[in-house]
């Protein structure tokens, strides 16, 4: 079996080679186009695994193991196809066994490594896409690319994003990083009004116990604080601009501490 490191990265089905593993992942998808053999791409949610899948096989179908009926019925009139979250799939056996009977090519999906005698024998490459984080060049491709997509989607004239105008949200990869972006492009020209309103349909439904008032003060406090302490750089200072009690701000870092702890 061949283990091959790599990056892929899921960008609106574009492929980024910025990385050196981004570099090795299309040197091997490349050659895999031209193999008639089976392989398996295994990396976290974001990481560019169905868009490598869809670089080896660009006409195939792309199917999600989830979908379990369709799926085997896709693999007795397909020639190749693209299975997303196999480790989702209800019965793995039956599906592995669907595929060696009908002689289908199938590049899988999977964020779970997946091991086993079968499964092994089954796809003779394995390809493990590091999670974003590893790769900083890649996330100066995909800032440029989410800020570039942002500007025509909302007609902005804003530079593109860098390392230095947010702290980039890799939680969930290109996904949540994207998200980012579109959410700091909207955030630009918002006005109060846009503020509260977008706060009153966040807490229409979430109202409704007797203690409300102080479970929800954190969506107030928590952005007050980070920017103090960000802008000021202090707690005196912030204390200071804010008028409050050096004590009573103490108590208010404590009380949001889990959304507060790369700040303090």
């Amino acid at each position: 079996m061949v283990q091959v490191a790599a990056a892929a990265v899921d960008v609106t089905n574009k492929f980024i080679t910025t990385s050196e593993a981004s570099n090795q992942a299309k040197k091997t998808a490349s050659l895999l186009k031209t193999l008639h053999v089976n392989a398996i791409i295994n990396g976290e949610h974001g990481v560019g695994k169905t868009a490598l899948a869809a670089f080896i096989l660009p006409d195939a179908f792309i199917i999600d193991a989830s979908n379990f009926d369709e799926l085997l019925t896709s693999l007795e009139s397909s020639n190749e196809i693209i299975i997303k979250n196999i480790d989702k799939s209800p019965n793995l056996l039956r599906l592995i066994n669907a595929i060696v009977n009908n002689n289908v090519r199938v590049i899988a999906t999977s964020c779970e490594i997946l091991s086993s005698d079968y499964i092994d024998e089954i796809f003779s490459i394995k390809i493990d896409i590091p999670p974003l984080r590893e790769r900083p060049e890649d996330i100066n491709t995909l800032l440029k690319v989410f800020t570039d997509e942002a500007r025509s989607l909302f007609g902005s004239q804003k530079e593109v994003f860098t390392f230095e105008d947010l702290e980039p949200d890799l939680s969930q990869n290109s996904y949540s990083l994207r998200r980012q972006v579109m959410i700091n492009f909207l955030l630009q020209d918002i006005k109060d009004t846009d503020l509260m309103e977008l706060t009153e349909k966040y807490l229409y439904n979430r109202l409704g116990t007797s203690n409300d008032y102080k479970n929800f003060l954190y969506l107030y406090e928590v952005p007050l604080i980070k920017t103090g302490l960000k802008k000021f750089k202090s707690q005196l200072q912030l204390s200071d601009k804010l008028g409050l009690n050096r004590n009573t701000l103490r108590k208010k870092i404590s009380d949001n501490q889990k959304y507060l702890t790369k700040e303090i």
